[in-house]
């Protein structure tokens, strides 16, 4: 039964993995081959306007110093808003896509009549999200080296680093979709649970940048997941910040728990 529901899973959301992979190998691979050849011009642009620079920094987490050199471009691939709205993306539609969804579309009876128990239907949809987040990883490394080697003065980093910058943007992906299965346990729309988790996410992101400038943000920092995805950092060291990837991914797990016990014991129709 466990093989028939992950197939099923599979099915129904391979399309949007194979579109959204595919965009963010495009993203990456732009990036990396655009970035260095704006290298010269950000740096006459920051130095006029050095409140550009703090913006910058702000994304980054870390300090520019007084020239963007190739390694804070690296940095800036793995942290720029459209790679961070295509993952995020992903795990909420893909998230609330079971439950809420179901419910939604009025299939959830049909879905439970399945001989398998509600956890169990629950887990499995999961699981599909979840490895389907190593593809979203794969893809934007491929993206990313296949444009590199014709990047000019790109000043790459080893692959060792690169991985450990993915594993930590995957922990992130793992906080936001278990965010959304909380979310969607304890909506009967998507569009609700959507809002809701985009909110939290958009939220996080602007802590997290005000967190640069305005000390009421900085105190609200350490609940934002991108305080705990710091690329240029692993990029500058290669040591990998253990300790923020456990608490991103017992984040998404401590939520998904929770998210699988509400659904197997809530009365479907209060949903």
């Amino acid at each position: 039964m466990i093989p028939g529901l992950l197939r099923k899973t599979f099915v129904e959301t391979w399309t949007q993995t194979l579109g959204f992979g595919a965009a963010l190998a495009a993203i990456t691979a732009l990036l990396t081959q655009l970035l260095p050849q704006l290298q010269q011009g950000l740096n006459e642009f920051l130095s006029a306007m050095p409140f550009v620079r703090e913006i910058f920094q702000a994304l980054l987490g870390s300090t520019l110093g007084d020239q963007i050199n190739p390694q804070a471009l690296q940095a800036i691939v793995w942290v720029h808003p459209t790679v961070l709205a295509v993952l995020w993306a992903h795990a909420i539609v893909v998230g609330t896509r079971f439950p809420a969804g179901e419910i939604d579309r009025g299939t959830i009876d049909v879905l439970l009549s399945w001989p398998a128990s509600r956890r169990k239907i629950f887990l499995c949809d999961a699981a599909v999200s979840w490895a389907s987040g190593v593809w979203l990883m794969v893809m934007a490394l491929a993206g990313h080296l296949l444009a590199v080697d014709d990047a000019p003065q790109s000043g790459a980093p080893s692959l060792p680093r690169l991985v450990v910058v993915l594993l930590n943007l995957y922990c992130v992906y793992l906080a936001v979709s278990g965010l959304a299965y909380l979310a969607s346990a304890v909506s009967n729309r998507r569009g609700r649970a959507v809002g809701a988790v985009f909110s939290v996410v958009v939220a996080s992101f602007l802590v997290s940048f005000l967190a640069q400038f305005w000390p009421p943000a900085e105190q609200l920092a350490p609940v934002c997941l991108l305080s705990y995805y710091q690329p240029a950092e692993i990029l500058a060291s290669g040591h990998g910040p253990l300790g923020d990837m456990a608490l991103l991914a017992g984040t998404g797990l401590l939520s998904l728990t929770a998210a699988c016990e509400i659904f197997a014991r809530r009365n479907i129709c209060t949903l």
